[in-house]
């Protein structure tokens, strides 16, 4: 029976990149000369933004996005924290999520469900498993899926036949 996954996985070498071309544009534009600001990849899990105050965190955060967008990451992966200033320096957290969670997993299946395609979906962890006697039936369900605004970007892969 035709199958396939649907994941949320975000290429961790593609966001190191991007960090770095960021820092280097900061590094030499001019609104950022003698700031001390930075960006740095925490635990491949997230970013963390920091600089002396609360507007240059906001550029910096811009100039990540066009680099991520440019690379072709979406920009949907990214959770933005608040900015916390601490004496000199304002950081933010900038969290990378990977995975699909267990309640928008539970979402997920019940919207496939409701529209009463002959498709089985199972739950495996951090992805989801679609099952169908027909190609076209697992090709609908990816349709409605990209229709979907569900917050997160999803790609479909290991698709068998």
């Amino acid at each position: 029976m035709p199958s396939f996954d649907i994941v949320s996985e975000v290429d961790m070498h593609e966001i190191n990149n991007a960090v770095d071309q960021s820092n280097r544009e900061v590094g030499t534009r001019f609104d950022f000369k003698g700031v001390d600001a930075k960006f740095e990849v925490v635990d491949q899990s997230a970013v963390m933004v920091s600089a002396e105050v609360d507007f240059q965190v906001r550029q910096m955060i811009e100039i990540l996005r066009g680099k991520l967008i440019k690379r072709g990451v979406d920009v949907k992966a990214l959770v933005e924290g608040d900015v916390e200033v601490t004496g000199q320096k304002a950081i933010m957290n900038v969290k990378i999520q990977q995975g699909i969670e267990s309640d928008l997993a539970r979402k997920i299946v019940k919207m496939i469900k409701e529209t009463k395609m002959k498709v089985q979906t199972a739950i495996q962890g951090d992805k989801l498993r679609v099952t169908g006697k027909k190609r076209d039936d697992l090709q609908n369900v990816i349709a409605l899926l990209k229709d979907a605004n569900l917050g997160i970007p999803l790609q479909y892969n290991n698709f068998r036949d």
